[in-house]
């Protein structure tokens, strides 16, 4: 009677082990770099948490330069298990380093083309698309009795010296998308010649690319170039801000999304992936930004123009990758003076 009862405990000890074994193996836990707003990352990863509650995200959250350069700094050992949301551009170039490991996550054939690596599986896919826009305090602008200005050409009028901000396209996404749509869109040489004259009136250039909209919207400058999610935010909370889309079309870029290669890629990595492009989050993406990577179900959020994507660019990702180096090589010789010190 007592070796059967031994046997009976033994079983059940076995058993229960078992199953312990097994939640910790379910229970895995994720890095994620990412350069997604602060504002938008808690409400995506309650979504995710309510559909995969046994793997914990831990985020590391910094502008798209400063991810970048950390990412590409790791080369020998990489940390993150995942790149959430960050700049298709900059993607690319840890692509061309050999950082990434291709996979084709759940639902990828619903992926535009143009927001997507081209190879098969691909090394990234984009979620949604952020375009430049000009962030002005309506009452400074009042007080100063300012015309509002419609597009790049208006920026670089005497009547705006000392007035800009704009994110440096060193340490940010948001600046490197804008220099190089000026430099697409005027050819290299008018270009620069550009960026001359707004230099001329810019006061600053930061190292975030959500930090001028945000001075406007504190009345710490009254014209901060980023991009439309932070205006049309900031006016949602109630600030005196008024987004402007150039006239001449607006830079833009693709968040995209890519599996880190490392010696052991964790299942849940790639579970987070899946997850990052589906319907449900999808639609969260939608909720505040007009092109996402696949239809929606949102309507175009107000204050953004009727047709988003007639206000993009022909943007030449390529390119813009290839010469992105050389750009801010450039750029740095030319402008850094007025730069915010970093941190």
């Amino acid at each position: 009677m007592f070796a059967a009862t031994r046997r009976v405990l033994s079983l059940a000890l076995t058993f229960l082990m078992c199953l312990g074994l097994t939640a910790l193996a379910q229970a895995e836990e994720i890095l994620v770099y990412t350069a997604l707003e602060d504002d938008e990352i808690p409400g995506y990863l309650e979504d995710f948490k309510a559909k995969h509650p046994d793997i914990t995200v831990k985020i590391v959250r910094d502008s798209t330069g400063v991810i970048t350069a950390k990412f590409l700094a790791e080369q020998g050992n990489p940390q993150a298990d995942v790149i959430w949301g960050t700049a298709a551009t900059s993607l690319m170039l840890a692509q061309q380093a050999g950082l990434l490991e291709a996979y084709a996550p759940k639902g990828l054939d619903k992926v535009r083309s143009t927001m997507r690596d081209a190879a098969t599986p691909p090394s990234w896919v984009g979620i949604k698309a952020w375009m430049t826009g000009f962030c002005v305090n309506t009452i400074e602008r009042d007080a100063k009795k300012l015309p509002m200005p419609a597009s790049f050409a208006d920026l670089i009028k005497p009547e705006y010296k000392g007035l800009l901000v704009m994110p440096n396209p060193a340490s940010s996404g948001t600046g490197f998308l804008t220099v190089s749509a000026i430099l697409q869109l005027k050819g290299e040489a008018e270009g620069w010649k550009y960026l001359d004259a707004l230099h001329e009136n810019m006061a600053q250039y930061t190292h975030s690319g959500s930090k001028p909209c945000k001075m406007a919207g504190a009345g710490e400058t009254v014209i901060g170039l980023s991009f439309g999610y932070r205006g049309i935010m900031q006016k949602q909370k109630g600030e005196p801000v008024d987004t402007v889309f150039p006239a001449e079309g607006s830079g833009w870029d693709v968040e995209a999304n890519a599996l880190v290669k490392k010696a052991a890629i964790k299942p849940a990595a790639k579970t987070f992936l899946d997850w990052a492009i589906s319907q449900s989050v999808m639609g969260l993406y939608g909720k505040v930004y007009p092109v996402t990577a696949y239809a929606s179900g949102q309507p175009v959020p107000a204050g953004y123009p009727a047709e988003p994507e007639k206000q993009m660019i022909k943007n030449d990702f390529d390119w813009a990758a290839k010469n992105r180096d050389r750009i801010l090589t450039e750029w740095t010789k030319r402008y850094d003076g007025k730069s915010e010190a970093k941190k």
